[in-house]
């Protein structure tokens, strides 16, 4: 059988078809011909299904190509864990396997027992390096295949998360606060402003004084919950003092949460921005949170390493990691935030 390179792609006669598309999912048929990717070509040398494509043998096609070292080892590791799958190229994949531009992903990869000929898709891959950057707009239905320094892979699941809930938010009520330093104090505030909608923290036991954080003193008071001297705007003031920026980007994303129905509480104990809860019928009767939430700004690109941080820890205290990407990011409605949820995955 004949295999030669044609640019980017090695074509095979009718022959081709027959034994490597039919039945075994490879490749990409044309006119007749079978056409295959680089990194199909070089597992079907390694595996010698070819002997050689225009005199080259796997050592010499694997080496002719930067990069493609790293695909090949994502390739034959899922080839081996039993998935059809095909490179992410115009024209390549058809049906649901389109939802995804080919310029974010590599892969299609499809449920065990099915390929490129069934209308289904379990995986849309991304493979990056270690020390690779990735952008937060390119994540969310797309699984990251790390490849490390060591050649160990790890795959991670990003998906858009369906952030709500059902936790009440008792903000028809009112309290006077003092402002101090970097938090807040509400004098005999009503008790159901803590033990129904999770605010602030009692000072004592006899809950004469509730201690508030700034992004809730600024939420509460724009609501006209709390009467600080100054208002809402001396409150905002000395969250900007502290944290610039970034209490901007936290109480957008604070906001959004309280707004969902998700109580956000400090996650400073984790690493994180917020950990939060979903349903919170009594502060004495509560559960564990559910998330941990790290906010990020518009553009903002990973580090691998930095993820698989993250979802370690967040996995070590049973927890969900999540991504608040603030305003003017893809897909964040206006007001709101773009969600982007990481998780181990085992393919």
């Amino acid at each position: 059988m004949q295999a030669r390179v044609d640019g980017d792609r090695v074509r095979l006669d009718e022959r081709g078809r027959e034994r490597f598309y039919d039945s075994r999912g490879y490749g990409h048929p044309v006119d007749g011909e079978l056409h295959l990717s680089p990194v199909e070509t070089a597992h079907l040398l390694y595996r010698g299904d070819l002997d050689s494509v225009d005199g080259m043998g796997f050592r010499a096609f694997l080496e002719r190509e930067d990069g493609l070292a790293s695909r090949f080892l994502v390739y034959k590791d899922l080839r081996d864990r039993g998935f059809y799958l095909t490179p992410a190229r115009d024209g390549w994949v058809d049906g649901a396997a389109e939802e995804t531009p080919p310029a974010d992903i590599d892969f299609v990869v499809y449920p065990r027992g099915k390929g490129p000929w069934d209308d289904a898709v379990a995986y849309r891959m991304r493979v990056v390096a270690e020390r690779a950057s990735v952008p937060v707009d390119a994540l969310g239905d797309v699984v990251l295949a790390v490849v490390d320094e060591e050649s160990e892979l790890t795959y991670l699941e990003t998906t858009r998360p369906d952030v709500s809930g059902t936790a009440p938010d008792p903000t028809d009520t009112t309290a006077e606060a003092a402002l101090l330093n970097d938090r807040l104090l509400a004098w005999n505030p009503p008790e159901r402003l803590h033990t129904a909608g999770f605010y602030g923290r009692w000072l004592g036991d006899d809950h004469a004084a509730l201690q508030l954080s700034l992004l809730e003193g600024v939420y509460l008071a724009e609501r006209g919950v709390l009467s600080v001297p100054g208002g809402r705007d001396a409150v905002l003031a000395r969250g900007r003092e502290a944290a610039g920026d970034r209490f901007d980007r936290r109480l957008a994303v604070y906001t959004a949460l309280r707004e969902r129905g998700v109580v956000p509480k400090t996650g400073f104990k984790f690493g994180a921005d917020f950990r939060t809860y979903a349903e919170v019928s009594s502060v004495d009767d509560l559960g564990h949170s559910e998330r941990l939430v790290r906010v990020l700004s518009p553009g903002h690109a990973f580090r691998p390493r930095d993820l698989s941080l993250d979802v370690r820890l967040a996995h070590g205290v049973r927890k969900e990691m999540v991504f608040a990407v603030t305003e003017g990011a893809p897909g964040a409605p206006s007001g709101d935030a773009a969600w982007l949820a990481v998780s181990r995955l085992t393919p």
